[in-house]
């Protein structure tokens, strides 16, 4: 890696982190066109190299939320029970069965356009009867975390992404979904880089993270993430609902136009 790569993974992780943690997104999922289009990184090592970057760059936001009293609660625990188990299993997944990229990207497309557009609609034009959808059970809530594991295994994706709209869209405050949303992604990245590490042991071809690149984007999204967990508390609610519609929006737009390429 050159210092200027590293520079601009650096860059790359620290905009994105801040734009994104005060929502419950690790950013991931933004980096991921940026590691294969701009810095050259290889499949299947792109993914592994994205769970390095979550691991080291959620600890910036996840400390902040800390010291604020936001990280506590239930919801934390069961994103985490069902994330763990699903994350390793779609490292496996990737490595020995190697699924297209085409489906998953058009499932992220028309997953999150109609969510993101939806939850946009809802925060500017509130139901009139005042009526608040209800959360989701525990056990609906730790299979979603267990289906987003998987996905987050295969394809090196931030929880928080799929996670974060799905909740705030079932009438979860954004304040407890982010803390909760990031804490499950640092867990589940890092059992995921962890599996990526041993299973490159035994099987060929790119399956070890890019090091130094995945250290450098990590750097720059842990500063991100602490300036964006900051930011959280002086953002309206209304603001928080509109920027995570507004992410969901733009990452299936971006899945949906790699999918058409592809």
């Amino acid at each position: 890696m050159t210092w200027s790569t590293g520079l601009l993974g650096f860059l790359a992780g620290l905009l994105i982190s801040v734009a994104t943690a005060p929502v419950g997104v690790s950013g991931a999922v933004f980096l991921l066109p940026v590691q294969v289009s701009v810095l050259g990184v290889p499949s299947p090592a792109v993914t592994p190299t994205n769970l390095l970057y979550n691991v080291v760059s959620c600890p910036g936001a996840l400390l902040r939320y800390r010291n604020s009293g936001l990280l506590r609660g239930r919801l934390t625990g069961l994103l985490v029970m069902g994330a763990v188990p699903g994350v390793v299993a779609g490292a496996v997944i990737r490595v020995f069965a190697v699924p297209g990229p085409a489906v998953f990207r058009l499932f992220i497309a028309v997953l999150l356009l109609p969510l993101g557009a939806w939850l946009c609609a809802r925060t500017l034009r509130p139901s009139r009867r005042g009526a608040v959808a209800a959360p989701p059970s525990p056990r609906a809530t730790t299979g979603l975390a267990l289906a987003v594991g998987v996905a987050g295994g295969v394809y090196g994706i931030g929880g928080g992404s799929l996670l974060g709209p799905i909740l705030v869209g079932r009438g979860v405050p954004v304040a407890k979904v982010a803390p909760a949303a990031l804490a499950c992604t640092f867990v589940t990245s890092l059992a995921g880089a962890a599996t990526y590490a041993l299973l490159s042991l035994t099987a060929t071809g790119d399956i070890a993270p890019d090091w130094a690149l995945g250290l450098a984007c990590g750097l720059g999204g842990l500063c991100g993430g602490y300036l964006g967990a900051r930011l959280q508390p002086r953002l309206p609610e209304t603001a928080l609902r509109l920027l995570l519609g507004g992410l969901a929006l733009g990452i299936g737009t971006l899945y949906a136009v790699q999918a058409l390429r592809g």
